[in-house]
């Protein structure tokens, strides 16, 4: 009796515990923690934009009751516009900013908060990163450098739907294009072509320039930023004659008469000018006038120029034009031959086309040249008297000084460099040479009396080059050229980072030290997009080592 009570006070202790326990279990559950704030709000997916509207999707907050999205340009320097929205699926457009659109191909930041019942609990804001609306779909064509002058601007379209009535000018803060600056009204021949001239800009600004349909001009059919470049000449300068607009040949054979001293003649793109003949006696530059499209004016010749007995010159420069003659075997840029002292001090082209003569300059008695320049041109079709030749014998006849080549590209050359004296120096960095002088042809001939007048005193220096074989013209097989055949004993070459194709070889004999620097396994067509036909010096072979860094620099990688 006595072990039936002890187990019956123990069942019941244990029952007591076990409820107590339960109770203790069940308060635990019911406990009420401290409401928090929400967490700040994520994309469901990225922003993105249809046309000029943004799309803002983001992921459902379960607790929140709303959204505010703020919109900025400048990273909430500013706020544009504040939205309030009840759902996490909000399209940005003239709706949900009561009548305002977007910009088109702008680009826009977002941020949100999300809101609690209580807004003590709203979230921080979030930053959800940046998103573009798209370009206006436009028949209006994307101007590229070839569009654009610095008082004129070419604007193109595509002959798509309603013709282009109007074309209106902006300025940049414009955005909205409400008030135009100039309007053109549109006639046959340019809805014809779908191309017309913008006029009356200022250098260095930039327009947006629209283009419209409908009678009145009030059918947006697109826009663009055109941005002017800088004037490079003032052709209102007393200084500059103007032939910019002028189709006559003979207009700079009239105009060098009366030149003064160091003037500069303004040509006009595009047209071709025949050359002088008429001994020259005063610097003079010769250049072209800003025009739409590649082509250069045309200094054309059937003969050559020459430099005025006796005349003491400072400079004669050409830039951006090309000088073409008729026969490559007769034919000459300059080709003076004097009597009495004759000096130029500096021959210049530069961003010129010198193609289809004999030799560039050649120059024979007591005709000087100190220096001779060649800038970021394309030289090709030249004959057996090359970039230059002087051509008398004897101390004190003929000579040139300095010779700098430099971002050009030389090509189809029969010769090189002719003297009969010493030169200071000759550099040749930054260039591109393919079949350069004949086969067995002669890159550097310095024909004086030997350690008298056969030198270049302060050396030849070969950078950041390279060199194909030489101009087989009769398709021989022979690429090989001579390096060097006359002279050069004492000169010092300097060549650093000039590379020669496989198929370039010298004449045994003729090599120049240290020439090349670094050896091209391929072969020039294999270097070359098509060095033969079109001269596109451009990479076939985008690994060379030297893409980047060898070269005329207008065919090197970027």
């Amino acid at each position: 009796m006595k072990n039936i009570k002890q187990h019956l006070s123990l069942a019941i202790f244990l029952l007591v515990g076990i409820i107590g326990v339960s109770l203790v279990s069940c308060d635990k559950d019911e406990e009420v923690y401290e409401e928090t704030r929400l967490f700040r709000p994520v994309l469901s997916e990225d922003l993105y934009s249809e046309l000029n509207t943004i799309i803002v999707n983001l992921g459902n907050i379960k607790d929140a009751v709303s959204y505010t999205l703020e919109v900025s340009r400048d990273s909430f320097a500013t706020v544009l516009y504040t939205i309030e929205s009840d759902t996490n699926y909000v399209v940005i457009n003239e709706e949900t900013l009561n009548g305002e659109s977007l910009l088109w191909n702008t680009l826009y930041q977002i941020q949100v908060t999300a809101h609690a019942a209580d807004p003590a609990f709203d979230s921080r804001p979030s930053d959800l990163g940046s998103v573009r609306t798209q370009r206006f779909p436009s028949i209006l064509n994307i101007p590229t450098a070839g569009d654009i002058l610095d008082v004129q601007a070419r604007v193109s379209w595509e002959l798509l739907g309603a013709p282009v009535t109007k074309i209106r000018v902006f300025t940049l803060a414009d955005e909205v294009l409400a008030n135009p600056l100039f309007e053109y009204d549109m006639d046959a021949e340019a809805q014809t072509n779908g191309e017309y001239i913008v006029t009356g800009l200022q250098p260095l600004t930039s327009y947006q320039i629209a283009i419209y349909s409908g009678a009145d001009g009030e059918v947006l059919r697109g826009w663009e930023v055109y941005n002017m470049i800088a004037s490079a000449i003032d052709l209102t300068d007393p200084n500059v004659i103007d032939l910019s607009t002028s189709d006559d040949p003979d207009a700079v054979i009239n105009a060098i008469p009366t030149a003064m001293d160091g003037q500069i003649i303004v040509l006009k793109k595009g047209v071709l000018y025949n050359l002088p003949s008429d001994p020259l006696d005063k610097s003079i530059t010769i250049t072209a006038a800003y025009g739409f499209g590649e082509q250069k004016a045309i200094l054309f010749t059937t003969g050559n120029w020459n430099i005025a007995d006796g005349a003491m010159i400072d400079h004669v420069r050409f830039i951006d034009v090309e000088l073409r003659g008729e026969d490559i075997g007769g034919d000459y840029v300059f080709n003076p031959n004097n009597s009495s002292l004759t000096v130029l001090n500096e021959l210049t082209f530069d961003n010129c086309v010198i193609n289809n003569v004999r030799g560039i300059i050649r120059i024979r008695t007591q005709m000087f040249l100190t220096n001779y320049t060649i800038n970021n041109s394309i030289v090709h079709s030249i004959g057996n008297y090359g970039i230059i030749t002087a051509d008398t014998d004897g101390a004190g006849n003929a000579a040139f000084d300095n010779v700098s080549l430099t971002n050009s590209t030389f090509t189809k050359i029969h010769a090189f460099m002719t003297t009969r004296q010493n030169a200071q120096s000759v550099l040749i960095d930054n260039c591109t040479l393919s079949e350069f002088a004949d086969p067995d042809g002669i890159l550097f001939r310095w024909r004086g009396t030997a350690g008298e007048l056969s030198n270049v005193l302060n050396g030849i220096s070969i950078t950041n080059s390279i060199w194909g074989h030489a101009w087989d013209e009769g398709m021989t097989g022979n690429l090989a050229v001579r390096g060097i055949y006359q002279g050069l004993e004492a000169t010092i070459f300097n060549i650093v980072n000039t590379y020669a194709t496989s198929d370039f070889a010298f004449t045994p004999g003729s090599e120049i030290p240290g020439f090349p620097a670094l050896n091209y396994a391929g072969t020039a067509e294999d270097l070359w997009v098509d060095p033969y036909v079109e001269m596109d010096f451009n990479f076939k072979d985008t690994g060379f080592s030297g893409r980047m860094d060898a070269g005329d620099p207008r065919w090197r990688v970027q």
